[in-house]
């Protein structure tokens, strides 16, 4: 496995290779191990890259805590979706403003599913429902990443303790909560040596089970440690539970020699270990962030002023602490290593993932697959579960496109899943298909993919109007709207989707 990992970081045949295969998380973990750390930097980069990944690069936002009052929380939310941030949830804080404001932690969740379109990702969930900790531990103000490494488990000795009555007492409505969500995230840090910083594992399968038999997206949150045998023990119980998004955590959860280069290595692990294609960050210093990010970090969970996400993300130690606002710092950070990107990934964003989505059906997007590849990634199976994705109406759906195609060669403009779901429901009425596309990489793999998949002759063509010419019907296989404006200006006659 290292001599294919080693030739990855600079040979796209070899990251499909890997992408291909079945992969034991030991080998892969211990061959980034051998890597220096700007390979793996360019490992992760090139995992992130389709089709052997995900290339969005978004923020998802914390948008509660305990002691906020119900109107600041339902503020934040609005705010939140308003710039197209997905919302992370913490149970345990809209219980507390429930019961506050003579509610059920249920009914502030509907309030909030009611006013937003973008998915909605709980957390701190467990046999009971919502968790319920006491007020030393969710008004805590972030000692340990404050202090700075290194922490095995809460420096006061606090975490894991749980006011189980109060979970009894609203046990009732487990299921209704995981209903309303777009994904769910579990913790497999007690099997990482961290039994004192989160729930056991028995805790964390149950809910994953429940996310599974709704449909919903799983997280699973594990952390850094010793960087080498505690995450393949994290990776190995991820996979276990049906994880789709792998969440790594560092700060004082990082207890690696140089600190810097073990986060990294262990998100280019998660690049080519996670089975939904997406790597987060719960929690990581400012340098963590930044050399995240440079190996392929696509989510970086943060948070408004009060929530303890808002101090675990960007900042260092001596200066992390619970009251800072991390969100417009994560955003900053991610543009000085992205400048000129427009990252994060904004609404207009989400809403073109989210028609993709809806046009493609979700029986063929992720974790179903075309030929080798996933189509889409574990962000789009959570965008079914929102009310973006519910109130998109389609131009044309994917049955009309194919009733309205005419001739025996097609082309099809843009090459990335759409087109990949297109020419799968097409196969049955034409001989060729044609995709163009710009990007020499999407194409070839595009190409590749599909010709070994369908029964058509799949033919490569990098210009828009060659292809058009060659074809009986033209296709604009994009959802976002600059793209289909510019293969317009190309080919003005191709029939577009949106």
């Amino acid at each position: 496995m290292y001599d294919l990992i080693k030739d990855a970081v600079h040979d796209d045949a070899a990251a499909v290779e890997i992408s291909k295969m079945d992969k034991d998380v030991g080998s892969v973990v211990d061959a980034i191990s051998e890597l220096s750390l700007e390979e793996t930097m360019k490992l992760g980069m090139r995992f992130k890259r389709f089709p052997l990944g995900c290339d969005l690069t978004e923020v998802v936002v914390g948008t509660c805590a305990s002691d906020l009052e119900l109107v600041d929380l339902l503020g934040n939310c609005r705010l939140a979706d308003m710039i197209g941030a997905p919302i992370h949830i913490c149970a345990y804080a809209f219980s507390d403003i429930g019961e506050k404001f003579g509610m059920t932690g249920l009914e502030v969740m509907k309030k909030v599913h009611e006013i937003v379109d973008v998915p909605l990702d709980l957390d701190h969930f467990g046999e009971n429902g919502a968790m319920r900790l006491p007020k030393n531990i969710t008004g805590c103000g972030g000692e340990c990443y404050n202090k700075g490494p290194v922490f095995t488990e809460c420096p006061r000795g606090r975490i894991h303790e749980r006011l189980i009555n109060k979970e009894l007492e609203q046990k009732m409505d487990k299921n209704d909560w995981v209903k309303l969500s777009s994904s769910v995230a579990v913790n497999v840090s007690s099997e990482q040596t961290g039994e004192a910083h989160a729930a056991p594992l028995r805790e964390a399968k149950d809910i994953a089970d429940l996310a599974k038999e709704y449909g919903k997206g799983l997280e699973s949150i594990m952390f850094v440690g010793d960087g080498y045998e505690e995450v393949i023990v994290g990776f190995e119980k991820s996979i276990e539970l049906g994880a789709d998004v792998i969440v790594v955590e560092g700060g004082p959860f990082n207890r690696c020699e140089n600190a810097t280069e073990g986060y990294a290595k262990t998100i280019a692990a998660a690049r080519i270990l996670s089975p939904g294609k997406v790597v987060a960050t719960n929690g990581a210093y400012e340098n963590e962030v930044r050399a995240g990010l440079r190996t392929g970090l696509n989510m970086v969970i943060t948070g408004f002023p009060k929530n303890h996400h808002g101090y675990m993300c960007g900042y260092e130690p001596g200066t992390a602490r619970r009251g800072k606002f991390g969100l417009p710092r994560v955003i900053q950070i991610i543009n000085e290593e992205f400048p000129n990107r427009g990252l994060p990934a904004q609404k207009h964003d989400l809403l073109a993932i989210a028609t993709a989505v809806k046009f493609a059906g979700s029986d063929n997007i992720y974790p179903n697959k075309i030929g080798s590849y996933h189509v889409g990634d574990a962000h789009w199976a959570t965008l079914v579960n929102s009310r973006m994705y519910q109130n998109i109406e389609l131009k044309h759906t994917l049955n009309d496109v194919v009733n309205l195609t005419e001739g025996n060669t097609v082309s099809l403009h843009g090459g990335r899943f759409i087109s990949w779901v297109l020419a799968k429901e097409l196969d049955k009425h034409v001989d060729e298909i044609i995709i163009s596309d710009v990007d020499k990489w999407v194409l070839d793999n595009t190409v590749n993919n599909l010709q070994d998949e369908l029964n058509a002759t799949i033919i490569p063509e990098s210009d828009d109007k060659v292809a058009s010419s060659q074809a009986d019907f033209s296709i604009a296989s994009s959802t976002m709207i600059p793209v289909k404006e510019n293969i317009l200006k190309k080919v003005p006659n191709a029939l577009t989707i949106v």
